[in-house]
């Protein structure tokens, strides 16, 4: 009887260990692998919050997603072949012996020389952009096709087709080139380089010293760069930093993000050798966009014109110019001099003007501005936000077509032609001027100008306009400003001597 019960409790027992067993096999598991599926499913979803950008977790996953963006890359990233005619000036002497004996050195312009052509090869990358039936779109660099008399485009399966320039702009760096074939051919997907943050992971795509298809690695460096004063680097687009390998042949090429789009069109590199020293800079592909349209539609990058030349108010240059504007601390562009009958001075800005907003965007600087106002479309109106005589005011600017840099306004319409500076203390010793003088310096006269014309010159002091008094920069604006008469006499200390000049608006 005892082993019968005995038997019994091992049996109950057994029982309810299987049952257990068996319950969680038959729940918990299919649970677990649920959450397991949403937890997949939300890493896979781009949308799902705070699962945008995932660290890889091991090198496999790293290897394989590095080689699925450059097998998505690569066929829409083309190289570019160009050879450009270039004139050469050479004497021509008329017999051997001249070369050796000519008694007088030679001078260019003499009636001997003669001109001679030469092609001058150059290498490049682009990016398949667009397809519109038999047309193919290659977005490039301008230092790459901007020039070029001859273009051959070689894709990445090894077709190469003659193509043409559609239009180039060098205020940008971009150009656009197009080859026409039957056939589809790859289209890149263009991202937005606006999603882009300084650690980011990118892939540069180019052909580096004629090596097709080379693929390098790196991170996003830095974001709005400027491009160095005092060199050909265009100024109107700000950059990419990457220390992706770029070297010379990846001009034109595409920085990519790991989706495998279109970030940025690699364009220069910050070296003393000529090599990539992990210093390279790409346009933002989202400053490409309207280029690509404008250059398919018109041929050329359509820019919106102000009318204005601009700086920026510095302190450390012209010490007490933002507390004689009443600027406090606002960031903006200081409006220098206008254009008659620009924009600008249709619609009533000023020289002393400082402009702090356009629409809804703050401006920063005076290349920030630059960069707003050309990209505002001809004809639209646009509200100016701006400190004027130490007040806020707004006022409607209708923005115009900018012409090319060789038709625009010359510097006879500017006014007034003049650029100015705090008169500090060491200015007055420099100009060996009593301390007792009061006014603003002329640092700068506008060659052509109204005020250069007149007599103007760099060093003068403006002590009055129109009998008021100029104690600062402020007053100086204000009172060159001041409604009535567009005649302006200005009061000038030149070394010592009181001088009167005029200039009419």
């Amino acid at each position: 009887m005892a082993r019968s019960k005995k038997f019994y409790t091992i049996l109950i027992l057994f029982t309810a260990v299987s049952l257990v067993v068996v319950s969680q096999c038959l729940f918990s598991s299919p649970m677990k692998e649920a959450q397991g599926d949403t937890v997949q499913k939300a890493q896979e979803n781009k949308s799902y919050p705070g699962t945008e950008k995932k660290v890889p977790e091991n090198s496999q996953q790293i290897y394989y997603s590095f080689s699925s963006v450059a097998k998505k890359v690569l066929p829409v990233v083309v190289e570019i072949n160009t050879l450009e005619v270039v004139e050469q000036t050479i004497p021509n002497f008329s017999s051997p012996f001249d070369f050796f004996f000519r008694n007088q050195p030679y001078q260019q312009g003499e009636q001997n020389e003669q001109k001679r052509e030469y092609k001058r090869p150059g290498l490049g990358s682009g990016v398949i952009v667009r397809q519109e039936g038999k047309k193919i779109y290659v977005l490039t660099n301008s230092h790459v096709a901007g020039n070029a008399n001859e273009i051959k485009v070689k894709l990445n399966d090894g077709r190469e087709f003659e193509a043409k320039k559609i239009g180039n702009d060098p205020r940008t760096d971009l150009a656009l080139v197009m080859f026409e074939t039957p056939e589809k051919v790859p289209v890149a997907v263009l991202g937005d380089s606006g999603d882009l943050e300084v650690g980011d992971i990118v892939l540069a795509v180019g052909n580096p010293f004629g090596f097709e298809s080379t693929v390098t690695m790196g991170i996003v460096s830095a974001l709005g760069r400027q491009g160095m004063q005092d060199t050909q680097i265009a100024g109107f687009t700000d950059y990419i930093q990457t220390d992706a390998s770029i070297n010379p042949g990846n001009s034109g090429g595409a920085l990519v993000n790991l989706k495998g789009e279109i970030v940025g069109i690699n364009t220069w590199i910050a070296s003393q050798s000529g090599g990539s020293v992990g210093v390279g800079f790409a346009i933002p592909i989202n400053n490409s966009k309207k280029a690509i349209n404008d250059f398919i539609s018109s041929g050329q990058v359509v820019y919106g014109w102000l009318g204005v030349s601009i700086g920026d108010a510095d302190d450390q240059s012209s010490p007490g110019l933002r507390g004689s504007l009443g600027l406090g601390k606002a960031k903006g562009a200081l409006v220098l001099n206008l254009f008659k009958k620009s924009p600008a001075d249709k619609s009533g800005l000023m020289p002393g003007d400082f402009i702090t907003r356009v629409d809804k965007e703050n401006i920063e600087n005076s290349s920030h501005l630059t960069k707003v106002v050309g990209t505002l479309p001809p004809g639209a109106v646009s509200v100016f936000t701006l400190i004027r005589d130490k007040k806020e005011i707004t006022v409607n600017v209708k923005i115009e077509k900018r012409a090319d840099e060789s038709e625009i306004q010359k510097n006879r319409d500017l006014w007034p032609g003049i650029i100015t500076a705090t008169l500090t203390d060491e200015i007055k010793k420099e100009l060996k001027t009593e301390a007792s003088v009061k006014g603003v310096v002329i640092i700068s006269v506008i060659q052509d100008s109204s005020a250069a014309v007149a007599g103007i010159k760099p060093g003068d002091i403006i002590e009055e306009v129109n009998d008021t008094p100029v104690t600062d920069i402020g007053s100086f604006y204000s009172a060159l400003n001041r409604q009535g008469s567009n005649k302006k006499i200005f009061q000038i200390n030149r070394q010592g001597s009181s001088v009167m000049i005029g200039i009419v608006k």
